[in-house]
């Protein structure tokens, strides 16, 4: 007797718990954002764009899944790398994969030749590794000037926090 009215009172007090919701990434709406990189800082740039990439500013996130959106990221040239010389002193490390053949080059270097390579490992360091994040690096779309070929989807504009 005693279980049935304890059961009875757990269930009346439950009445208003909602349970959990779980996104999929086929749920999720998609927007697309455009980001102007000039004269913004490296790494701050990249956080804030690796939250968006996951998903993190929406009230649907999930995860274990893909919800973010996809982000294009003009004037990749012109971004900075702020404090202690850290252009000429960073350096981006890369094997080929045979004997003694490491690559080494600067950040300053990196901008020069391939601007865009370089925001992108910026970014694809602070997103999850694995599948997971290979999907979330797919939406990243970077130009190393002011055009792109995303007119169609009609970004809207994102002033990031400098």
């Amino acid at each position: 007797m005693a279980e049935e009215s304890s059961q009875g009172a757990a269930r009346r007090g439950l009445a208003n718990v909602k349970p959990t919701r779980h996104y999929r990434s086929v749920d999720v709406e998609r927007n697309w954002v455009l980001v102007d990189a000039k004269g913004k800082s490296l790494g701050r740039l990249a956080s804030q764009v690796a939250a968006i990439l996951r998903g993190k500013h929406k009230p649907s996130f999930t995860r274990h899944d893909d919800v973010g959106d996809f982000v294009v990221i003009v004037n990749a040239s012109e971004v900075e790398m702020r404090g202690n010389e850290k252009l000429y002193k960073k350096t981006l490390v890369k094997h080929t994969g045979y004997l003694g053949h490491t690559k080494k080059r600067t950040a300053a270097q990196m901008r020069d030749r391939r601007p865009e390579k370089l925001v992108e490992l910026a970014v694809a360091g602070m997103i999850p590794r694995g599948p997971l994040g290979n999907r979330m690096l797919k939406k990243l779309k970077i130009y190393a000037g002011a055009e792109h070929p995303h007119r169609a989807q009609n970004p809207k504009p994102l002033e990031l926090v400098a």
